[in-house]
């Protein structure tokens, strides 16, 4: 489909789910294997294709209990009590979120709430980018905590804001997409822009063992791809690539944007990831179609690779760096992992081009056994890759000098292969095809063109590779989610999502439990959807309920205890299940290995994003996005797209005067203690 037809799709109900649809399309135009193509490989095409593995195979992926039958009309010996102590929740979709029971889920911080002693209070009717850069931003995803006392009851809240939703943000505007953003003007524009890049909050946990937000935090501060300055750092930095009118020496760039999860550093620094940076950038040239014409680009195949101009928002047509007319380097400056440092509220952050180009999900870090900082990462589209990178000295009480380690580590990318084994790739110039006659005349091309670096490498293309956990023994959970498309003329009773694919994850076990190894071991912890569904191929442990099993695994997180929580982001599919996106606990040891419970979900037409835990782990911070947008057609009793107007659901204020607010959500044990022990 091209953009032109996704825009007129009447069942795509917004600007963020069409940007969804385009991200369907592979920006990768002749993928090597996929993964899907290595499992069956690996498994057996048929036992694959019917969801249905031989015992050894089923053995192998899942431990000694055969994830394969449905779970209705067998029993089940219990395999062992769950090391997640909550009754679970039990799954739908309304206006509001829910826990498990014996939990509070709290309302911390919402869109627009001033983060500064002198902020203005929140007027969505009036609103300016002067006071948005003041307060809280839109779309909170990622969601980082540092401690600021040795009892941790106060500390800094790190947040993303990911992207915006004009037609539930501003009063009178709808949906610009579809309008070919008729209705926006520089000053909305400037808006959107101040409401995304990040947050840092100072909060504090009170007698009550609530937490609240200190307004006059010293510490607080809002990044922004309108106002800060960003240093570029590392092989790509200053090269004729990344130079523009307004930075000849290309060694600085102005904020960034997309952020999507992300990471913090064991000195405590906070890592943010651009993912998907394609759609902001703009072309008056189109052709006869009405799409961007990239003829006369010196670097038009390059673009193409990266979807750029994606044209989804309208900045380039009142910011001269969005336009790749007029500034065709500026969409190198972006797609990168930016590092801030919390503690110093007048420090630049710093854009590590050592960490490659692409559209990063996730940055989450782990040390070799000889120290050295590692950190997983996905590119978060179809057929895209798993990468890390490895750094090439170690972490030390020196935080300058570990600020170093994101310039001078290596980047690898990931293959799968058939036998279970996991190949990590160096990205490096000079080696094997990464050569000038290649078309990689340095490390600098390497790393501005790391997708086409790793499609030389020959590296195994992924179902969108979203976030990865890492575990100190050398194990990492990568989240491989969904963005598939099906006609809904193509579905039947055994397959009632439109082509839809729910996603797995894939756990990797490093060789010799090192981050830092060269190679590991492949498999698959879950294969996500509906197992009651054979068709759909389903893997879980047997004893996972109905409310337990989920799709699109996204956004995840190991506590201190060894446990993995995911969170889920199924887009406008979730009508297609029934179940709102939430947060599981999902077993990856011993005998209930492959077991899922519901603590959380979200309201109608919100992913679920962070999650983070302190580390005491009696405080759980969860960020709700885009409340009452995705798929609202799916609603029973609303059955259509949400406007500023007419919402969905009106989360967490339900005011008749305010529109739905993304939030972070604080989870707290009723009488206290750690959460799900």
């Amino acid at each position: 489909m091209t953009r032109k037809q996704i825009v007129r799709d009447p069942h795509i109900g917004n600007k963020a789910e069409a940007f969804e649809a385009s991200d369907d399309i592979p920006a990768n135009p002749a993928p090597n294997r996929t993964i899907g193509d290595v499992i069956a490989a690996r498994y057996g095409r048929r036992a694959a294709l019917k969801g249905v593995l031989g015992t050894a195979a089923a053995t192998a992926l899942f431990g000694a209990s055969a994830l394969t039958a449905p779970r209705q009309g067998r029993a089940a010996a219990h395999a062992g009590q769950s090391r997640y102590a909550f009754d679970e929740l039990h799954w739908g979709n309304d206006e509001t979120h829910h826990v498990a029971q014996g939990y509070d889920a709290d309302i911390l911080l919402r869109w627009g709430d001033p983060i500064f002693a002198d902020a203005p209070d929140f007027d969505v009717m009036n609103q300016t980018a002067d006071a948005q850069l003041q307060q809280f931003g839109y779309n909170n995803d990622y969601v980082g905590f540092v401690p600021l006392n040795v009892e941790g009851s106060r500390g800094l809240l790190c947040v993303n804001h990911e992207y915006t939703n004009e037609e539930v943000m501003f009063p009178g505007l709808g949906r610009q997409d579809k309008a070919e953003f008729a209705g926006m003007t520089r000053a909305l524009a400037d808006i959107e822009m101040a409401a995304h890049g990040g947050s840092i909050v100072e909060i504090a946990r009170n007698a009550d063992g609530k937490w609240a937000v200190v307004r006059d935090g010293k510490l607080n501060r809002r990044i922004s791809p309108l106002t800060t300055a960003m240093a570029l750092d590392g092989p790509a930095a200053g090269h004729p690539r990344m130079q523009t009118s307004a930075d000849p020496g290309g060694l600085e760039v102005t904020g960034t944007l997309n952020n999507c999860a992300g990471g913090m550093t064991p000195w405590g620094t906070w890592l943010m990831a651009e993912e998907n940076f394609h759609g902001y950038f703009w072309t008056d040239k189109r052709d006869f179609e009405g799409e961007p014409d990239l003829s006369g680009q010196p670097e038009a195949a390059q673009m193409a690779r990266y979807g750029v101009p994606g044209m989804w928002y309208a900045w380039g047509k009142y910011h001269n760096r969005f336009n790749i007319d007029k500034e065709p380097n500026e969409a190198n400056r972006f797609g990168w992992v930016v590092e801030v440092d919390p503690m110093d509220p007048q420090s630049k952050p710093v854009k590590h081009t050592a960490l490659g180009r692409f559209a990063h999900e996730g940055a989450e870090t782990t040390l070799s056994k000889d120290g050295r900082l590692v950190i997983y990462m996905g590119d978060d589209a179809r057929f895209e890759y798993v990468y890390k990178y490895v750094s090439g000295g170690v972490v030390s009480e020196d935080r300058a000098a570990n600020a170093r380690l994101l310039s001078d580590g290596t980047l690898y990318v990931a293959r799968f292969e058939a036998d279970g084994t996991c190949r990590w790739l160096p990205l490096v110039h000079g080696q094997g095809p990464l050569t000038a006659e290649h078309g990689f005349a340095s490390q600098a091309d390497v790393l501005i063109d790391t997708r086409l670096a790793a499609d030389a490498l020959g590296a195994t293309p992924m179902d969108r590779p979203e976030d990865a956990s890492p575990r100190g023994d050398g194990t990492a959970y990568m989240m491989l989610t969904n963005n598939s498309r099906r006609k809904a003329s193509q579905t039947d009773a055994a397959n009632p999502r439109p082509e839809s694919r729910f996603g797995h994850i894939v756990e990797i076990k490093e060789d010799g439990g090192d981050h830092a190894a060269a190679s590991g071991r492949w498999s698959i912890l879950v294969k996500c959807g509906d197992p009651d569904i054979a068709d759909v191929g389903a893997e879980w442990h047997p004893e996972t309920s109905e409310h337990g099993w989920f799709g699109s695994p996204d956004n995840s997180a190991m506590d201190a205890d060894g446990r993995l929580w995911v969170a889920t982001d199924q887009g406008s599919k979730w009508g297609k299940t029934g179940k709102s996106d939430g947060l599981y606990g999902v077993e990856t040891e011993g005998g209930l290995r492959g077991h899922s419970k519901l603590f959380f979900r979200c309201p109608v037409g919100a992913e679920l994003c962070g999650p983070c835990f302190t580390p005491d782990g009696e405080t759980l911070f969860l960020a709700v996005q885009h409340p009452g947008t995705d798929g609202t057609k799916d609603l029973k009793g609303f059955g259509r797209a949400s406007t500023f107007e007419d919402p969905a659901t009106r989360w967490p204020d339900f005011d008749p005067q305010m529109p739905p607010r993304p939030s972070v959500v604080v989870v707290t044990r009723q009488g206290g203690g750690k959460i799900a022990s």
